[in-house]
């Protein structure tokens, strides 16, 4: 039996004893008659008691999505409450009809939102939708008024009780969803670009993941300001779109070096970078402002890897977490701000004021939010998914109008489309492993003799050395640093060759027959020291250092002459 069935059939049985109290009351009146004037006031008592005992209204319900517990997009569960909510001095009920998807929520559910009471909760920062009822206090808004919310939490849902500053009326003409689009990202873009960043004309900005809700918002932004040049880093799949909304120079994170990108048509640096990933990327945004530039730190989407929390992924982005001490501040003449909407719940004039100043750049028509796709309740974990996997381009909303019938068949045949594409495309990744283990079996064959060959190498070596003494006097101790792998050690001696005798890891000398002299390790990189000029040349003595620098780089140290 469901919820909504034991309301009516409580009410039926409560009838059915209504209709059976009259047939025993003739058998009563029958043993004892009563007077004219008790019958009267018997009259009158069951008139005035009929009201009591009529049918009670059908129970307040409304839909909610709430977080049952951390993990999956299946922990989000839509949800029937009942009972109307109550009205406190100072608040609004709103009748909602869209709301609005942030990275906030991805966070949330995986328990990495300090900013969440904990399960189960509602979640959602922003809605838009009708008042429905207002309580005792509130002047400034009436029954029917349009308005979009924001909210610490809780908004996911068919009708909230907010406070009434909390509230703000929707220009003529925006619609419902981009009402919901609108409160998150533009507010967190404009405080970043103005109050933080104080935009100015000529100025330079690099924008990261500007297909996003505030990539977007903040794209038109700097379209209010002139002649601002706009860095962005988006898939290649989204440069058309990036690029028509603002974007001077878009940048594919995911094959080319952004901060290469950057510097080649800027190479003095950038004015402006807004950070929302955190971990190394911070390092990297900090090194590339020019001076007197500002870096602005507004979120770590570095942490968010997979469905549920990656803790490796949350390690990695901790342990390389920027740090600055403030002498470097001055010394480069850089600045560095933080920015957390969550945190500035209590202050209401400032968010009023950022707020007023984007609805009416909305009026000017110099602002429009950015739809990428909107879902029913019942499918919020495909809107999470498109957005964790940074499908979307713009904002994903989240409409509170029932998903037909139809739809609802018809899901069932999608869940089972996608998990067969899923067990595909996993079959072709573990094939390609495959591939890839036979092709690296291929290559470690032939390598396996060289060991023999060096050893000999190293024997003769030993025999003439007294005789490279003898014609060469010693100079320097060479270091040479040794990878395990070719193209380590490639690099490695390339970059260590132009490098200064000052640097920690000078001098070095190469030359084009190093592979007849080189040393592998299993355990990590050894260090090989040479008496003389260079080895190749004078073939002096060499002594094998067993000291082991592990597997994570390519270091030395310069070693005094004997």
């Amino acid at each position: 039996m469901s919820g909504e069935d034991a309301p009516a059939q409580q009410q039926n049985a409560e009838e059915t004893k209504q209709e059976t109290k009259p047939s025993e009351e003739p058998t009563a009146a029958e043993s004892k008659p009563e007077s004219p004037v008790k019958a009267a006031e018997a009259a009158a008592t069951t008139s005035v008691a009929a009201p009591e005992k009529a049918p009670e209204e059908d129970a307040f319900t409304y839909r909610s999505l709430v977080l049952s517990g951390y993990g999956g997009y299946d922990k989000v569960k839509l949800q029937l409450k009942k009972g109307r909510p109550t009205l406190k001095a100072g608040e609004v009920m709103v009748r909602v009809k869209a709301c609005g998807l942030n990275f906030s929520d991805l966070l949330a559910r995986q328990g990495l939102y300090d900013r969440l009471p904990s399960p189960p909760v509602t979640l959602g920062m922003e809605c838009s939708g009708e008042v429905e009822a207002v309580g005792e206090e509130v002047t400034d808004r009436k029954v029917g008024d349009k308005v979009l919310v924001l909210n610490r939490c809780g908004l996911w849902q068919e009708v909230v009780v907010v406070p009434a500053t909390h509230t703000f009326l929707i220009p003529e003409g925006m619609t419902f969803e981009e009402a919901a689009a609108l409160p998150v990202n533009y507010i967190t873009a404009y405080m970043m670009l103005f109050d933080f960043g104080n935009l100015r004309p000529n100025q330079s900005i690099l924008i990261h993941s500007a297909a996003g809700g505030v990539g977007i918002a903040a794209t038109q932004l700097c379209q209010t300001v002139k002649d601002v040049t706009v860095f962005g880093t988006a898939s290649a799949s989204k440069h058309e779109t990036i690029g028509q909304g603002g974007v001077t120079h878009c940048i594919d994170y995911r094959t080319r070096d952004y901060v290469e990108e950057v510097r080649k048509i800027s190479p003095k640096g950038l004015d402006i970078v807004l950070d929302p990933l955190g971990g190394s990327d911070t390092h990297k945004a900090y090194n590339l402002l020019k001076p007197m530039g500002k870096l602005i730190t507004y979120g770590t989407a570095n942490m968010l890897a997979g469905q549920k929390k990656n803790l490796l992924a949350v390690a990695k982005t901790w342990y390389h977490q920027f740090s600055i001490h403030t002498l470097s501040l001055i010394q480069n003449n850089k600045s560095v701000c933080g920015f957390h909407l969550g945190y500035l719940e209590g202050e209401v004039e400032l968010i009023q004021k950022a707020m007023g100043a984007i609805l009416d750049l909305y009026r000017q028509g110099k602002i429009k939010p950015h739809i990428d796709s909107t879902y029913h309740f019942e499918q919020v974990g495909d809107a999470m998914r498109r957005m964790q996997e940074r499908n979307n381009i713009g904002k994903v909303i989240l409409t509170t109008v029932p998903m037909p019938e139809e739809e609802r068949k018809e899901e069932p045949k999608k869940d089972d489309k996608k998990k067969d594409d899923k067990k595909k495309d996993d079959k072709k990744k573990d094939d390609a492993k495959k591939e890839e283990k036979k092709d690296d079996k291929k290559k470690e064959e032939p390598k396996k003799e060289e060991p023999k060959e060096e050893k000999k190498e190293e024997k003769r070596g030993e025999k003439r050395g007294g005789e490279g003494r003898a014609q060469k006097g010693v100079d320097v101790q060479y270091v040479l640093a040794l990878s395990r792998t070719e193209d380590l050690l490639d690099s490695s001696l390339r970059s260590a060759s132009q490098s200064s005798p000052s640097s920690p890891l000078g001098p070095f000398h190469t030359c084009s027959s190093y592979h007849s002299h080189r040393s592998r390790s299993t355990s990590g990189i050894k260090l090989r020291t040479f008496n003389g000029s260079c080895p190749c040349s004078v073939e002096p003595d060499v002594s094998v250092d067993a000291e082991c620098l592990g597997p994570w780089g390519v270091t030395g140290r310069k070693i005094s002459s004997p």
